[in-house]
């Protein structure tokens, strides 16, 4: 099987991330103040664009997440699956932090810092809504910016495709009950019939439709397929950012009533950051893995699919919620944030090494 040139090679000196990654948490903050300042000077016009929905789904925003979205999904290869045997210990450690520790320790992380220490500073009405974007931050394992951290760390490439085709499989059909599952018991309620159409028209059209385009480019030659993902892969970061003007244009009035909140946020995502990675990367020394499985098992653990998250809590609880603030969160600190569990895994090389 040819892999996608993305994650051909482990990283070698001196690879690292394009202009948009290496200052993503740069343009973030930019767009905040955009946003902000246009949503200021011009209300009328984005109570307009917030009116443009069908069926709950508003149409500027739809759009901007399927460009966002499949571009990413082009580099998945579910042919990829037949690898996991390669690395069954990594694999089993990668889904365990993914789907049986990662959303349920931000769920308990949401409740005990929105709900319970941070409360007295939060506005009151919408502490569900940040919890239930923290939650929906968490349940959607990395899809692209996995293979960037992988490169950095000298990751096995094979090992890193085939747990992120493996983890978008499974998102497919345990998103939606893994989420309404903790909305559930956070006491917040669970809008099946949007947030299934969420899953449908983020998650299962999108993977279908990259698939199709995918086969169709590979039919013509691997570097045919190569240059188009080249050529498209500033079009993801660009839909992603003028969906976070848009989003930050609706929540203007409530950031400048409450500036704190954004850095109130960053707290349970910083933790449950620290906490995954370093749990994933010790369980997969436990095990035995290579250093080069671990790095990438570590980092899927530790970082978010946060398109998609962006995505579902505006489709579930619309611009303004606290919900889609919370996601946009997870934006603005992934890179810096990533970027260090990446130093810190290749510095304590050494120190994995030396276990069995």
């Amino acid at each position: 099987m040819s892999i996608p040139s993305e994650v051909a090679n482990a990283c070698p000196a001196g690879v690292s991330l394009n202009l948009f990654e290496r200052y993503l948490t740069a343009w973030v903050a930019l767009c905040i103040v955009v946003g902000i300042g246009l949503g200021q000077a011009f209300p009328n016009l984005f109570h307009v664009i917030g009116g443009l929905e069908i069926a709950q789904v508003n149409l500027p925003i739809g759009l901007l997440i399927w460009v966002m979205i499949i571009p990413m999904l082009l580099k998945i290869d579910f042919g990829a699956l037949h690898q996991v045997k390669a690395h069954v210990k990594g694999i089993g450690v990668t889904l365990f932090i993914n789907w049986l520790v990662k959303p349920f320790s931000m769920a308990f992380l949401a409740w005990l810092f929105i709900r319970v220490w941070f409360a007295p500073l939060l506005p009151a009405e919408q502490l569900d809504s940040y919890i239930a974007g923290l939650i929906l931050l968490a349940a959607a394992p990395c899809t692209a910016m996995v293979f960037v951290w992988s490169r950095l760390t000298g990751g096995d490439p094979y090992f890193t495709l085939s747990q992120v085709a493996l983890n978008d499989l499974i998102m497919m059909f345990a998103f939606a009950p893994l989420v309404g599952l903790l909305l559930g018991v956070s006491s917040i309620a669970v809008p099946w019939a949007t947030l299934l159409t969420s899953v449908g028209l983020y998650i299962v059209v999108p993977v279908l439709i990259a698939q199709a385009i995918r086969k169709t480019l590979l039919s013509k030659g691997q570097a045919i397929f190569d240059a188009t993902i080249h050529r498209i892969q500033p079009w993801s970061v660009s839909a992603l950012l003028l969906t976070l003007v848009l989003l930050f244009a609706f929540q203007g009035n409530a950031i400048l009533q409450q500036p704190l909140v954004i850095a109130l946020l960053a707290v349970p995502i910083l933790i449950q950051v620290f906490f995954n990675s370093a749990l994933a990367y010790w369980l997969n020394r436990q095990v035995g893995e290579m250093h080069s499985v671990a790095c990438p098992s570590a980092l899927i653990g530790a970082s978010n699919f946060f398109e998609l998250a962006v995505a579902a809590a505006i489709s579930l609880f619309g611009f303004q919620s606290g919900a889609a603030l919370a996601t946009v969160v997870g934006v603005l600190i992934e890179v810096p944030v990533m970027l260090l569990v990446v130093r810190v895994v290749n510095a304590s090389k050494g120190w994995y090494e030396r276990s069995a």
